[in-house]
């Protein structure tokens, strides 16, 4: 077993005692915030790791790789990187009894920059997360309508048809492109404010200020709602789904393995950033949520728990997902059909009903015959039911319109359609109470703000300060930057991050010592299967990883999907590549966090040196004189 400890003296000063803890626990009683109960705990910890990312990343990385198939190296990875990453981030943070800042330069003064890329990298993320839950509210104010807004086409000017943007794509596609972001056709083109979203972006950062306005006091009031709520609907859209004709279809397509995906390294690479990304690790917001527990909460249970919650979550919701894809492919595939039933009654006067999907193919070839020329000049579609299911969008696409678009299909759309916003909504929130967390806590830790203020005023001024900045996602070229924000702010960063925390715990403060924390907090040290992830598999992985993702995106041309009504090929998106600016906009999001730690360790390293200097200076130019009372002393 690897036993390699680099030499950290100071520690003993830097970290209580266990006996110390005992006290410190009972001092800070009444000054330091706590948990009312272990279910507050667990039901935030649940909901700031289960987001988003796990009801429309997880099941359209299934549909890419495999169906049934990715889940096998989901599993495994859950296992080997996820499992153990978040048992450490939960003891140490429980252990020390501080935030991501805090724990990590009492570990040593150098590795203070690993919780400033934590806050940064939550600072980021939560500037275009919380945009997202701008844009579920705006639809979800739009969803009290009968029919839904983004169920038909809006008329022209001149009243004589529909508008031209929309007939050439679909409803869903124009209210989302259009009527919801007014997208421009550049990054570049920036446009002016959307109001519309401007006013839910104000609400969003509204609804989370008075949420987070005292820490865990009011989150852990809000995670009852915010975290319980989305599976409720999930259970409602999962029966209701399972009534609706093909949603079969959906489910089997999802869970059918293509074995030979297990052979492609990318499969392996986007399982492991998923079980990363899935848990909400190297945010910080982990650690100070365990900090607040008591120092003798067995937190590996408490790790092994919320995981088993979060892998059965992503797979659960890929089933509820893809039973409703199921159905709106199944709709297409039956619309698709009828139009070719259509051509074929029309071109030869046959009577309603004579032509199924069943006969087709024999109506077809009997048309064929009874008149060939005619039959030659007839154009069908290609209805492939595969086809439609294969149709998989990632991310934001499909949520606003794949979703969007299945739920106009049925019986009292409006009503699911708010179902479905407001699942939205408390993933999303209950994501964001860990991000301000991670924010809020190293923010105080640093001593940035003067201690005399309020929470309340400290948390009103990070999210005023995030609001002003997120102007720029509500702009026409809001979309794009989302998108640039998203593929870089919260990959990179997080990967060095998270291979740092684990590096310094086992090799700095000392695996033996970390061991015999976890024996004095839950009674028993850890076993061997911690022993070998923490200090071997889990780092290495977290290498595998990071070197595989930069390799793939340093040879990589960076595009992003624009949405062009002039473009050839419309409706699809087209792909451009970056003006040349953004590259210097991308080293900032994924260069800054990533480049704080090395750095705030060669500052604290000259600083220490200078300050060894100047104190060898000091006694040496130090000059003995007698005082008033006789006596010697040093004056420099």
């Amino acid at each position: 077993m690897v036993k390699l400890q680099l030499p950290n003296p100071g520690l003993e000063d830097r970290i209580p005692s266990h006996t110390e803890l005992e006290a410190l626990e009972k001092e800070e009683a009444d000054s330091r915030p706590k948990w009312d109960n272990k279910a507050q705990y667990m039901l935030t910890c649940v909901g700031f790791c289960v987001g988003l990312g796990n009801v429309w990343r997880f099941p359209y990385l299934c549909q890419s790789h495999g169906g049934g198939a990715f889940m096998i190296p989901f599993l495994i990875l859950l296992i080997l990187e996820g499992i153990p990453l978040l048992h450490l981030e939960f003891a140490i943070g429980q252990r020390l009894r501080k935030g991501s800042v805090g724990v990590w330069s009492s570990i040593h003064p150098t590795l203070k920059g690993v919780g400033i890329a934590a806050m940064f990298v939550s600072f980021l993320v939560g500037l275009y997360y919380n945009t997202i839950i701008a844009w579920v509210m705006w639809y979800f104010f739009n969803s009290f309508q009968e029919p839904l807004p983004w169920s038909s086409c809006p008329v022209n000017a001149n009243k004589t048809g529909y508008i031209e943007e929309c007939a050439k794509s679909s409803p869903v596609d124009y209210f989302w492109y259009r009527e919801t972001l007014n997208t421009s056709t550049s990054i570049a083109d920036s446009g002016s404010i959307q109001w519309w979203l401007l006013l839910c972006l104000t609400c969003a950062w509204g609804v989370l200020y008075v949420c987070t306005i005292r820490g865990i006091e009011t989150t852990g009031k809000a995670v009852y709602v915010t975290s319980t709520l989305p599976y409720l609907v999930l259970t409602i859209f999962l029966i209701r789904g399972l009534t609706l004709k093909g949603s079969v279809n959906g489910i089997v397509y999802l869970f059918t393995p293509n074995v030979t995906e297990l052979a492609n390294p990318v499969t392996w690479l986007d399982a492991g950033a998923q079980v990363f990304y899935s848990f909400s690790l190297a945010f910080g917001g982990l650690i100070s949520f365990s900090s607040y527990n008591s120092v003798h909460n067995n937190c590996e249970k408490d790790a092994v728990i919320i995981s088993v919650i979060n892998g059965f979550t992503s797979v659960y919701a890929a089933t509820v997902i893809y039973s409703i894809i199921g159905f709106r492919a199944t709709e297409r595939y039956d619309d698709c059909f009828d139009r070719n039933i259509l051509t074929l009654m029309n071109a030869f006067d046959l009577p309603e009903g004579n032509v199924t999907q069943d006969n087709f193919e024999q109506m077809q070839q009997l048309c064929n015959m009874t008149d060939p020329t005619i039959f030659a000049s007839l154009k069908f579609e290609t209805c492939d039911l595969k086809t439609f299911l294969n149709d998989g969008v990632e991310g934001t696409g499909l949520a606003f319109i794949v979703f969007t678009e299945a739920i106009t299909k049925m019986p009292v759309s409006p009503l699911w359609s708010i179902l479905f916003f407001i699942m939205l909504f408390c993933l999303g929130l209950s994501s964001m109470f860990g991000n301000m967390e991670g924010v809020l806590v190293p923010l105080q830790d640093l001593n940035v703000i003067p201690p005399k203020w309020p929470k309340e005023l400290i948390t009103g001024l990070v999210c005023a300060g995030s609001y002003l900045i997120a102007f720029i996602f509500v702009l026409a070229s809001g979309n794009y930057w989302l998108s640039l924000f998203d593929s870089f702010a919260g990959s990179i960063p997080l990967l060095i991050i998270a291979f740092c925390e684990m590096f310094s715990v086992v090799y700095i403060y000392g695996i033996d010592r970390f061991n015999k924390d976890i024996e004095f907090m839950i009674g028993h040290k850890p076993n061997i299967f911690w022993q070998v992830t923490w200090r071997v598999i889990s780092p290495l992985i977290m290498l595998v990883i990071f070197f595989f993702y930069f390799v793939v995106k340093v040879n990589e041309e960076l595009l992003y999907s624009v949405w062009d009504p002039s473009y050839e090929e419309f409706p699809k998106t087209q792909k451009v590549g970056y003006p040349n600016w953004v590259y210097a906009i991308i080293v900032i999001l994924a260069g800054v966090p990533s480049l704080v730690i090395p750095a705030f360790a060669i500052y604290k390293a000259i600083r220490n040196s200078c300050q060894k200097k100047k104190d060898r200076t000091g006694l040496i130019g130090a000059t003995s004189e007698t005082s008033v009372n006789g006596n010697l002393k040093n004056s420099a």
